[in-house]
This record gives structure tokens, C-alpha cells and sequence, in this order.
């Protein structure tokens, strides 16, 4: 992974204050622009640890937030209202509601609140005129199916670290959402979500690490960071036969243009 003359490259889903706190995040965020990352958003999980997120948002230009409830969450996480996140969403360097969605491979039994929380969250990105940062996990079709009922493509966004087979893909692309990987593409087992990332349309890709979790190969197993989607980018390139460049600009982009409220 050279730094010679590296082009622009955004990791559009972290959790840079989950990181290893024997590091700075500034120290981070440098390691990351040193391979070409210049640009980071840094995904909320529960509104207990948003103040850490948009903390982070406002210390670093480069850096932006996002807030919503993951749906791993469920239990823990307490439950917040449209006009409270519509209010949070407010905040300039917030540029997405999430990460929302359904999972149902780590919470199984009842998922009335799962489902709410993720209607919820949907609305407020309508009202808020903020994207959406969807994350499903054995529930792609009810995902899809609350999506449609919602109207989520009114706000648009991403179906983040992308897992699911192309039929899913297909139809998150058909109501106007973007499709990100993550380190997962480069595992060699992956072999089914490669032939899906090859299919994904140029122009709604989108690259992320989910660091701390999921580094891709060569590092995987260790500690993810930002500047490891290079990583995952130039893996892209190569499989999809794509110049690195015009992916990694194709990429960025695609980033800015769906979350508008982010400056490059």
C-alpha cells in the first residue's frame, strides 16, 4: 500500500471512538491521510455514546457524525423520540441518522422494537433531510420491506458493510441507496459477496472499514483503522478490473454527494 501520490479516498463508516485509546485520534486520522483517506465518518451506535461521536466531529474537519440507534442495541440502548433526533440531526457536522436497520443473527425472539426503532429512524431521516446508514444481518427481507412501507428512499443512503446476495442488493439500489463494503470483500470466503460487488453499479459504491471491527486481508485479524480501506478499495479495483484511481474518485464522490451536508 504505497503513499506515492495517493488519491483522495473516504471511509464512509468507522467508529473512531472505539479505537484503541492508548493511540490519539489524531494519530489515527494521520495514518489515514498519509495512504490518501482524507475524509472519515464516524457512525453513532446509541445516543448514550453521541456525545463522544460528535465530539470527535467537531475537533477534526475532516471528520464527520452521524446519530442513530444500531439495532444490537435493542436491549440497552434507550429509546429516543423524532423530535430528539430531528433536534441532534440539527447540528452541522451531523450528516446522517444511524446506524439503524434490523439484525437478527445477534438478537433473536422478538423484534417489535427492533422493527419501531428502525421506523423511527427512518422518519427522522425524512423530516431531517439526512440520509440514512442501514445495517442488515439476517433480516434483508424485512429490511427491504420496511424500507418500502416507510418510504425510506425519500431520504436516500447506504446499506452499509454489505453482506447480503445480489437480489437484496438489486433491491436496495432500485430505491435509490448506495452499497458499501467493508473489509469482508477481501476474505476469501467471500467469494459469493465479490460477485455481488462486481455487479454494484459504479456510481452508488461506496468503501468503509467499520474499524475497529472487521480489517481487511492483509491485515485481517488485527485491529481495523481508517486508513486501511485502502485496503479494501484497492481490492475493489482489482476484482471489479477498475483503475484504482477512478475508483477511489468514483468513491469519494459518490460519498459527497450522498451526504450532502459533509464538505470536501
Amino acid at each position: 500500500m504505497s503513499n506515492a501520490q495517493a488519491p483522495a479516498l473516504v471511509d464512509s463508516h468507522c467508529h473512531l471512538a472505539l479505537l484503541d485509546a492508548e493511540r490519539e485520534t489524531a494519530d489515527y486520522l494521520a495514518d489515514a491521510a498519509a495512504v490518501g483517506v482524507s475524509h472519515v465518518l464516524c457512525v453513532a451506535v446509541d445516543l448514550e455514546t453521541f456525545p463522544s461521536v460528535i465530539d470527535v466531529a467537531r475537533r477534526f474537519p475532516n471528520v464527520y457524525a452521524s446519530v442513530g440507534i444500531h439495532p444490537n442495541g435493542e436491549t440497552e440502548a434507550r429509546d429516543t423520540t423524532l423530535d430528539e433526533l430531528c433536534e441532534i440531526a440539527r447540528d452541522p457536522r451531523v450528516v446522517a441518522i444511524g446506524e439503524t436497520g434490523l439484525d437478527y443473527y445477534h438478537q433473536k425472539g422478538d423484534t417489535t422494537l427492533q422493527h419501531a426503532r428502525f421506523r423511527l429512524q427512518i422518519q427522522a431521516a425524512i423530516a431531517a433531510d439526512k440520509p440514512l446508514i442501514i445495517h442488515t444481518r439476517d433480516a434483508a427481507a424485512d429490511t427491504l420491506r420496511l424500507m418500502r412501507e416507510e418510504e425510506a428512499g425519500r431520504a436516500g443512503g447506504v446499506m452499509h458493510c454489505f453482506v447480503e446476495d445480489w437480489p437484496t442488493a438489486e433491491a436496495a439500489l432500485e430505491l435509490g441507496f448506495y452499497i458499501s463494503f467493508s473489509g469482508i470483500v477481501t476474505f476469501k470466503n467471500a467469494s459469493a459477496l465479490q460477485e455481488v460487488a462486481k455487479r454494484v453499479p459504479l456510481e452508488r459504491l461506496l468503501v468503509e472499514t467499520d474499524a475497529p471491527w472487521l480489517a481487511p486481508v492483509p491485515r485481517r485479524g488485527k485491529p481495523n483503522v481508517p486508513a486501511y480501506v485502502r485496503h479494501t478499495a484497492e481490492f475493489l479495483a482489482a476484482l471489479r478490473g477498475e483503475d484504482y484511481e477512478a475508483l477511489a474518485a468514483a468513491t469519494t464522490r459518490n460519498f459527497f454527494t450522498l451526504f450532502r451536508g459533509a464538505a470536501a
